[in-house]
């Protein structure tokens, strides 16, 4: 994705003063409202990214029909019993019974408990040449496992599978949950206004199963995604988190994760300001540059307290993806400074990076 050169906010409204930060143009501009007052700031979207990679086998430009063969030692892989949390390694042979080299360009798995030891792929496998092909498997609980395992070629049969199974023994084993950051602040909001926080929930050791969600205090509440959820081990899953003040002061609570981890619950402090109205409320609206990647289906919009010539953490603001390149943030406190950034998310739900972040934009 190439980096956008700054752009550029059009106002209509009367201009009372400015900001500039990375080539792009803040201006906070005064509606024809008295009792509303609009502040605009502009990202530059850049940086936003996408790496996708493709691998084949190309045979180059002869029309000689390939005439080898793969033939394999055993069709089935049986490995047994293994305990769950260990793994176990069986082998086969994969020989080329032909005249011609092939290329093998991929061993491929339907379960995610068994997975490739060795060769190497992509591979060549020259005329009556054989290899060794060794595969783990590595059961996460107890029970029965089955895969196919496939190996993609170019030889006159291109796919080649050999059945797996196994079964795992002894006590399942927990994963463990954790959650970030330690305490989501959620910053000032007015009282009877709402405004949220992101955070994220990641599994280790193994899948682990997010039951419910609950707080101590009825100004916070959990708000995505629904549960139960799963997480995979290795893998993380976003949360939003809605404070709606009632009264004005610091107001702090303890959001408890309930899962079939090792240690449940699973606790995140949470903190939040609630204000009161000073009868004129604040906007900052966003524009950014489209980024120019493939596939985008939408944005996300992040913001965070700027505080101590600092941006604190950021949450993301929007309840859903936004499919343009504009958005009003009505959340804002007046006397408080923000900093914001965008990210943009391709059909595969894959997100990137932040924007150039602008920072300092400060209410009034």
């Amino acid at each position: 994705m190439s980096r956008p050169p700054g752009q550029k906010v059009a106002a209509t409204r009367r201009t009372v003063s400015s900001l500039s930060m990375a080539r792009t143009t803040t201006k906070k501009v005064c509606s024809n409202y008295p009792a509303r007052v609009a502040i605009l700031a502009a990202l530059a979207l850049a940086g936003l990214s996408f790496l996708t990679a493709c691998q084949g086998v190309s045979t180059g430009g002869s029309n000689q029909q390939q005439t080898s063969t793969l033939s394999l030692s055993a069709a089935t892989l049986q490995f047994g019993s293994v305990s769950a949390g260990s793994s176990k390694t069986l082998s086969f042979t994969v020989s080329n019974s032909g005249p011609d080299s092939i290329s093998v360009s991929s061993v491929s798995f339907s379960s995610k408990y068994f997975s490739l030891v060795s060769p190497n792929v992509p591979m060549t496998l020259a005329a009556n040449q054989s290899t060794t092909v060794s595969i783990n498997f590595s059961p996460n609980a107890a029970g029965s496992f089955t895969a196919t395992a496939s190996i993609a070629s170019n030889a006159s049969d291109a796919s080649t599978s050999v059945s797996l199974s196994g079964t795992g023994t002894g006590t399942s084993v927990a994963g463990q949950l954790s959650v970030s950051p330690a305490t989501l602040a959620l910053g000032s909001v007015v009282v009877g206004n709402s405004g949220s926080g992101e955070g994220s929930l990641s599994a280790t050791g193994a899948d682990v199963t997010v039951s419910s969600a609950s707080t101590n205090n009825a100004a916070f509440s959990f708000s995505s995604p629904t549960l139960p959820v799963t997480i995979s081990a290795g893998q993380s899953v976003p949360f939003t988190v809605t404070f709606t003040p009632q009264a004005t002061g610091s107001v702090s609570a303890t959001l408890n994760f309930s899962s079939n981890a090792q240690t449940s619950p699973t606790a995140e402090t949470l903190t939040g300001t609630g204000t009161a109205s000073t009868g004129t409320t604040y906007d900052v609206a966003l524009s950014w540059n489209a980024s120019t990647s493939s596939n985008i289906s939408g944005y996300n919009i992040y913001r965070a307290v700027y505080s101590n010539s600092a941006c604190g953490s950021f949450s993301k603001i929007n309840p859903s993806l936004n499919g343009s390149t504009l958005y009003t943030d009505n959340l804002v406190s007046d006397g408080t400074s923000y900093c914001y950034a965008t990210t943009a998310v391709n059909s595969s739900n894959e997100e990137s990076g932040y924007s150039n972040i602008v920072s300092n934009v400060q209410i009034p």
